[in-house]
């Protein structure tokens, strides 16, 4: 099996391209001439008319439809108009609502008639909390005097119910100690 040569074909004297030639090689020289001469201002009388191969037409051929054929990015060209991608829509999974756990019920001597007791129930025990906060379905009232503070707790005992004590904290006023939550009930506690 023949291998083609990689190497550029022998020129003849004449200056013509020998038979073997490429096409990109005369049209190349064809160029260069046309150029050549363009500068001059025309042709010399020592000039040979130039003669075309058509392997040169097709190169031309071929170089202007490449440049029509272009993919639309090029300066002065009219972008494509892109398709608006259509609009996932958003699914929330269900959420499952678990009803909170019942609140643990502190049980403790001495404080009866506090846990289990209602707002109104407590209000009337202690007077008016000097601090109500809400949160959520959760309610801490504050009670104060001069031996103690009293935080007391109060949540529903199911969904939907009214809020009820279930916790009872005790502190010193002067320095935050904990105290005997059931001594410091006896001392807020009205007459």
């Amino acid at each position: 099996m023949a291998v083609p040569s990689l190497a550029r074909p022998a020129r003849q004297e004449s200056g013509h391209d020998t038979p073997g030639q490429s096409c990109a090689g005369m049209a190349g020289r064809a160029l260069t001439a046309a150029v050549g001469r363009a500068i001059d201002g025309g042709m010399s009388r020592h000039t040979r008319p130039l003669r075309l191969p058509a392997c040169l037409f097709a190169l031309g051929g071929a170089l202007l439809l490449s440049a029509c054929a272009g993919d639309g990015g090029g300066p002065g060209s009219t972008p494509r108009p892109q398709p608006h991608p259509q609009p996932r829509p958003h699914v929330v999974p269900p959420v499952r609502v678990t009803p909170p756990p019942a609140p643990r019920v502190l049980s403790a001597p001495g404080l009866e008639g506090v846990i289990g007791a209602g707002t109104e129930d407590l209000i009337r025990q202690f007077g008016v909390p000097r601090l109500d906060v809400t949160e959520g379905d959760a309610r801490k009232l504050q009670f104060g005097g001069s031996a103690c503070v009293l935080d007391i707790y109060l949540y529903p005992p199911q969904a939907g119910a009214a809020p009820r004590a279930t916790y009872v904290e005790a502190r010193r006023a002067t320095d935050a100690r904990e105290v005997d939550r059931a001594a410091c009930v006896a001392a807020l506690r009205r007459g």
